[in-house]
């Protein structure tokens, strides 16, 4: 079983004179950003000429430079923009400025494990994931609180390079919590797979089903929304808190005895098929290559955007923008900024 570290395994003392540079200012970077700040450390922002973010982070009191400046000066250097973007940065903004001794950062492990980011010999080469969103990381460290991470050491020069990654996992408030231990392909994998299959791609196309069967049928599409969507994140909320057995005490019998003999229905060996057929196309590589290859320059992410509108066009959209102007606690717009 995979370790997991908490704050007596972590001492932030060893980031003490350190200068951390976190390259990107989006969800997780200035959750990160602040969180470290306040965490007593120095902190300060690589960002591209020309960012939105750049007024944002000076406001928020952070020193920002070019990526290319901010690698230079700093000692650990945590990139936190997108997936596809990354590769392209390091290599004219980030490896050139890299010192022996110095630690470069992750926080997902798609450019290390499919080799888009080739790696000098003389850096340690770690990872810090959260387990949620940034605007999270930054609540639930306000909160005192913490979300948990992984950490991973794909390269270790120093020696050190655990010891440091576990000390800026308690920076940001993740060692509260809880740190697994795990590996830069264990975690690609898993979360690709846990996006595609389960979180993003399985449950919003099962929502969506949901809403078109009642719909086909006859049913007030407002209805629709409530049972098959919005009731969603009630579910889940229990089942986070408390674990399928404590989601299915809190519903009644009916919900709990359909819940038994209907799922099985849904989720058939031929499903688990598709899913193990996923999982294969992530591990081969297959599927970063297509994505790569859709959001390159040459690809224009043509396919992206065209299956981004059409989702975007899907009935229950408009369903849910009527029925969420409802909710007396909706923070959409606010959410969606950060």
């Amino acid at each position: 079983m995979a370790k997991i570290y908490y704050q007596e395994d972590c001492n932030l003392s060893l980031l003490e004179g350190k200068t951390i540079a976190i390259i990107g200012y989006g969800s997780q970077g200035h959750a990160h950003a602040l969180n470290l700040k306040e965490s007593g450390c120095h902190v300060i922002i690589g960002l591209y000429n020309g960012s939105k973010s750049w007024k944002r982070a000076e406001e928020q009191g952070f020193e920002v430079f070019t990526a290319a400046e901010a690698a230079k000066q700093a000692d650990i250097i945590m990139i936190l923009i997108n997936d596809e973007k990354q590769a392209k940065m390091y290599k004219e903004d980030i490896e050139p400025n890299l010192e022996e001794g110095n630690m470069l950062m992750f926080a997902h492990g798609f450019n290390i494990h499919f080799v888009c980011i080739k790696l000098p010999k003389f850096v340690d080469v770690t990872m810090i994931a959260p387990k949620g969103p940034g605007h999270t990381v930054r609540s639930e460290y306000q909160a005192g609180k913490g979300v948990p991470c992984l950490v991973a050491v794909e390269q270790d020069v120093t020696g050190k390079a655990l010891e440091m990654a576990l000390a800026y996992a308690l920076g940001i408030g993740g060692a509260r919590a809880g740190v697994l231990e795990t590996t830069f392909r264990t975690e690609t994998e898993t979360d690709l797979f846990g996006e595609q299959a389960v979180l993003c791609g399985g449950v919003c196309a099962l929502m969506q089903a949901g809403f078109e069967v009642l719909t086909e049928a006859g049913y007030d599409p407002r209805n629709a929304y409530f049972e098959c969507i919005h009731e969603m994140k009630l579910i889940v909320d229990l089942i986070y808190q408390s674990g399928f057995a404590g989601m299915r005490y809190s519903v009644s019998n009916t919900a709990e005895y359909g819940d038994y003999i209907t799922g099985p229905k849904i989720i058939t060996e031929d499903t688990k098929n598709a899913m193990r057929k996923i999982l294969k196309d992530i591990q081969d590589g297959t599927f970063a290559k297509d994505f790569l290859l859709d959001m390159s320059d040459a690809g224009g992410q043509v396919h992206f955007k065209a299956m981004r509108k059409l989702a975007q066009e899907h009935p229950s959209e408009k369903v849910g923008e009527e029925i969420r102007k409802l909710y007396s606690w909706n923070g959409e717009e606010k959410l969606l900024d950060n």
